[in-house]
Parts: structure tokens; sequence; C-alpha cells
């Protein structure tokens, strides 16, 4: 009986053995080669009820439109008066280039830079043939009577364009097929009148006064000739 004992120990533990293999197979599971999703060691299920008393429900994205819009309507009424400018402005451009495929507001915006410059010259100097390429009859017309009313006076004139400050296109507009482009001017000047002695009679040589003018340029679109002429002018007091 003594000798069988070790061989009964022997199966004793081997069965424990394979019980306690089998139970922890149980309970930890076997692995088939499919994992799931890892999960969060840091999170803990709620009972669904505090779930939804946890949730943060954020502004609905229709709401959040609908404010915007009322936001922009607001900017869009505030601005409404300079946007109704622009929109005239764009509106002439967009007529004029119909009528004249070449036309190119910022080459007719560098072209009566230069204008502005010569006619001021050529006026003070009085020379008129200098001006009559430059302006329509009616503006020549009344450049060369306030030249030769200057010259009958013995008056001389003395100009100084000190500098352009600004020159924008402020309207533009088709007038049948004429296309006109007004631009304002805003420039420092100093302007001299002097009699047949040299005396001054108008203005101050050491004086720089600012000056706004408006001129209006325009072309015949069904013209082959290229050029602008000034058709119109007038000063802000």
């Amino acid at each position: 009986m003594s000798e069988g004992l070790p061989f009964f120990d022997i199966i004793l533990f081997a069965m424990i053995a394979a019980f306690l293999v089998l139970r922890l197979r149980s309970v930890l599971g076997r692995r088939d080669g499919h994992k799931g999703r890892n999960r969060n060691p840091f999170a803990r299920s709620l009972p669904k009820e505090q779930a939804d008393e946890k949730v943060v429900h954020l502004p609905n994205a229709r709401d959040a439109e609908a404010d915007a819009d009322t936001e922009a309507d607001a900017d869009t009424e505030a601005e409404a008066e300079g946007d109704d400018a622009e929109g005239d402005l764009a509106a002439g451009f967009r007529k004029i280039k119909a009528a004249d495929r070449g036309f190119e507001p910022t080459e007719i915006l560098s072209g009566a830079r230069i204008a502005f410059e010569l006619v001021l010259s050529a006026y003070a100097s009085a020379d008129t043939d200098a001006l009559k390429p430059l302006l329509s009859a009616e503006v020549l017309g009344n450049f060369a009577r306030s030249i030769r009313e200057r010259e009958t006076a013995g008056e001389t004139m003395e100009h100084t364009l000190v500098g352009i400050k600004s020159a924008d296109i402020v309207e533009a507009f088709l007038d049948g097929g004429a296309a006109h482009v007004t631009v304002k001017f805003v420039t420092d000047q100093a302007n001299v009148t002097r009699d047949a002695n040299g005396e001054v009679v108008d203005g101050d040589p050491s004086a720089v006064t600012e000056v706004t003018d408006f001129w209006t340029f325009a072309r015949d679109t069904g013209s082959r000739d290229p050029n602008w002429t000034l058709v119109a002018t007038r000063s802000l007091d």
C-alpha cells in the first residue's frame, strides 16, 4: 500500500493541475486572432440616464448660420451706401467694356494723370495749341477765352504742381456710344498771377494749397481714334 501512494499523489496533482488550466482558460478566454477595439482604461460606463445628463449640446448649425447671417445683414446695411457707389462704378465699367473691348480703367487712370499735368502746364503758359488735342471743343473754348482775358489784362500765370496726392475714378458711364470716366484729383499746387509789372494780383508764391478737382474724360467707342478728351472740369471749393 505504501508503495502505491506516490503514484496516487502524482495522479491527483495532475488532475488538480488540469482542472486549474481549464478554469483559467474559461476565465481569461482564448485568443482566436481577432482583436476588438482597445478600450480606454480610464473610461467608465455610465447608466443611460446619467450619460444623457453629461452630454453638452453644441449650438445647432442652422442656428449658428442664422446668427452669422444676422450679423452679416447688419454689416451690409451699415455699408450699403458705400457698396451702392462701388456697384454703380463697376456697372459703368462693365457697360463701357462691352462697347469697347480695349477699355482698361488702370490705363485710363494713368493717362488721366499725365493729361492733368499737361493741361495745367499748357493753360498756365497760354499754349492753346498744346491744349487742342487734349480738350473737347467746349472745354477748349472756355480755356482759350480765359487765356485771352489774361493776356488782354497783361497778366501772367505761374503754376507749380507740387504733387498729385491721389487720383481715383469716381464715376463711369456710357451715354449712347460715348464712354465717360470722371477722375477725382487731390493735388498740392502753388498758383500765382502777376500783372504787367510783375506784382502779385492773385495767389501767394510761398503758399502750397490742396486742391480737389473732378475731371471727366470721354471717348466715342465707335471711333477708331483711341484718344480720350477732357469734356468737363469742376473744383471742390
